[in-house]
C-alpha cells in the first residue's frame, strides 16, 4: 500500500537541506547537502541520496552515501564541509555532481554511471588555460552551483551575495564544454545582488544564494534564495544566458506573503535561509525547500509543496502544509507525529529563528539515532498547526506529552479559531496520553494546538479517532 507523504518528507532523524530534485527512470532523486542533528555548522555530513517512486511519494528509500567529503583531493583530511550540490546528466549519459567546499572558491566535479551510485572525483571547473574558475583575477568566489545540460552544452550558475558586500555582484552563468569541466562562455551576470538591485525589478528580492536552473515549457526558470533568505524566488527568460525577468516568490519557509488563512505579513514559523528547486512529477510541479529545527540554522530538513503553474507561465506562491507530496489532505484518523507541524509560533510571531526560548523541533539521542522528533520549549501562548486533514466523523482526540508543566492544550481548527476541546496536562517524566471526546467538523480541516499554562511541556503526537 502507498504511504501517506508528510513534511518533512524524509524520516524525522534525517537532515538533508538544499534539495535539488530530479526524476530519473521513474523515481524522484533528491540531492542536497547534509546537516547533522544538533550540528554546530552547516553541512557536516557526507553526501547521501534518497529516492521515491513517482507514484508513491511517501515511500522514500535511503540510497546511502554517494560521495564522502574526503573524496575531494583538497579535503583528504575531511576538515572542510560539502556545501549544496547539484547534479546533471552529461552528453555521455553519466551523472555529474557539482559542489563547492566551504573554504575553497572553486567548483569541484564528481561523476557516476548511475543516479545514486558511488560518485568519484572527476576534476575542477577551469578555463582553457587550466586556471580554475574562481581563481582568475576578477573572478568572484564560486558558491552553490546550479547546472543544466542541453546537448553538448552545460550551463553552470554560481554566486553568493551577502548583504552590504559590494565585492559580490550577483549570480553568474558560464557554459561548459562537453568534457563538463572546461569553461567556454566566461562568467556573465544574470541577476544582481542587493547592492546592485536598486531601481531594478529585483529590488527587495535580489539574489542572495542558492542558484538553481530548470526548463519549463521551453523557457528557463532560475530559482534562487533572495536577500531576505527565507523565500525562494524565480526569474524567467527565453535564454539561459541573459534576459531573466523577476517572476515572484515560490515558497517562504515562514509562510510570509500568504494571506489565505492569516494576514500576509504574519510569519507562522520562524525561518532563516532557504534553498531548493522545482521538479515536474506526473504532470504536477513541486517546489522543494527546507525548514529549520532546534532553533538553529544548522539542522535543516527537506520539505516540498505542490505548485500551481498558470497559463501565462507564472507560478503562485505555495502555502506551507504538512502534506505537501501527498496529493491531497491527510486521512482524518490515526496517530500523527508532532514534527509534521507546518506552523509553530509564539504570540510574538518571530520572523527569524534564534531568539532564546522559541519552540523548536528536536529529537532525543545523537545524530544518526532513529528517534522520532517532537516539539519542545513550548511555553504559554505557543501554537502549532497541522494542515490539512480530510475529517470524517471524528469524535475523539488524544495527545501525548511529557515534561514539567501545569496547563492545558487547546484544540482548534484555525490558529485564531474557537476552542473545541481542552486537554489538561501536568508534569510527567514519560510520554503520557490524554484523551478528550470532541467533534471536529467534517471536511478539509487544519488542526491547531495552543498551550496555556506554566512550565515547558513537550508534544510528541496526536491521534484522531
Amino acid at each position: 500500500m502507498k504511504k501517506q507523504a508528510f513534511n518533512p518528507y524524509l524520516p524525522s532523524w534525517e537532515y538533508i537541506p538544499d534539495g535539488e530534485p530530479y526524476v530519473f527512470d521513474g523515481r524522484v532523486y533528491i540531492y542536497g547537502s547534509h546537516d547533522l542533528w544538533n550540528g554546530y555548522v552547516f553541512c557536516q555530513g557526507d553526501y547521501v541520496c534518497w529516492s521515491a517512486p513517482v507514484d508513491d511519494l511517501g515511500n522514500w528509500r535511503y540510497e546511502g552515501v554517494i560521495y564522502p567529503r574526503n573524496e575531494d583531493p583538497m579535503n583528504k583530511d575531511g576538515r572542510m564541509c560539502l556545501y549544496a550540490p547539484d547534479v546533471t546528466v552529461g552528453p555521455d549519459g553519466r551523472y555529474y555532481l557539482y559542489y563547492v567546499l566551504d573554504k575553497i572558491n572553486v567548483i569541484s566535479v564528481a561523476v557516476c554511471d548511475t543516479p545514486a551510485g558511488r560518485y568519484e572525483f572527476y576534476g575542477y571547473v577551469h578555463y582553457a588555460d587550466g586556471t580554475r574558475l574562481g581563481e582568475r583575477e576578477g573572478d568572484e568566489p564560486q558558491f552553490d552551483p546550479g547546472v543544466l545540460t542541453e546537448g553538448d552544452v552545460t550551463y553552470l550558475y554560481s554566486g553568493f551575495c551577502g548583504l552590504g558586500d559590494k565585492s559580490r555582484t550577483g549570480s553568474k552563468v558560464i557554459t561548459l564544454d562537453k568534457d563538463m569541466l572546461t569553461v567556454v562562455h566566461v562568467p556573465s551576470l544574470i541577476m544582481p545582488g542587493s547592492c546592485y538591485s536598486k531601481g531594478t525589478e529585483f529590488e527587495g528580492h535580489a539574489f542572495f544564494e542558492a542558484s538553481s536552473i530548470r526548463k519549463v515549457n521551453g523557457k528557463y526558470y532560475f530559482i534562487y534564495s533572495s536577500e531576505v533568505m527565507h523565500e525562494l524566488c524565480y526569474a524567467v527568460s527565453d535564454s539561459p544566458l541573459e534576459g531573466f525577468r523577476y517572476g515572484g516568490v515560490l515558497i517562504s519557509n515562514t509562510d510570509l506573503h500568504i494571506d489565505s488563512y492569516k494576514p500576509a505579513d504574519m510569519p507562522m514559523v520562524s525561518g532563516a535561509n532557504n534553498h531548493g528547486s522545482i521538479v515536474e512529477i506526473n504532470g504536477d510541479w513541486y517546489i522543494f525547500y527546507h525548514r529549520h529545527t532546534n532553533n538553529t540554522w544548522f539542522s535543516r530538513q527537506g520539505c516540498a509543496q505542490k505548485l500551481t503553474l498558470n497559463a501565462d507561465g507564472s507560478f503562485d506562491q505555495a502555502e506551507m502544509t504538512s502534506c505537501g507530496l501527498n496529493g491531497g489532505p491527510l486521512e482524518g484518523k490515526g496517530e500523527y507525529p508532532a514534527y509534521i507541524a507546518c506552523n509553530l509560533f509564539t504570540e510574538d510571531h518571530e520572523l527569524y529563528l534564534g531568539k532564546p526560548g522559541l519552540p523548536r523541533f528536536v529529537q532525543d539521542g545523537r545524530d544518526g539515532d532513529e528517534e522520532v522528533a517532537y516539539i519542545a520549549d513550548i511555553s504559554d501562548g505557543t501554537t502549532f498547526g497541522f494542515k490539512y486533514f480530510d475529517c470524517k466523523g471524528i469524535k475523539k482526540v488524544s495527545i501525548a506529552t511529557r515534561a514539567y508543566c501545569n496547563g492545558k492544550f487547546q484544540l482548534k481548527t484555525a490558529w485564531d479559531g474557537e476552542v473545541l476541546a481542552e486537554f489538561d496536562v501536568e508534569g510527567n517524566n514519560i510520554w503520557t496520553t490524554v484523551s478528550r471526546d470532541v467533534t471536529i467538523p467534517d471536511g478539509i480541516q487544519a488542526i491547531y494546538f495552543t498551550y496555556r499554562g506554566t512550565g515547558s511541556p513537550m508534544f510528541k503526537s496526536f491521534t484522531l479517532e
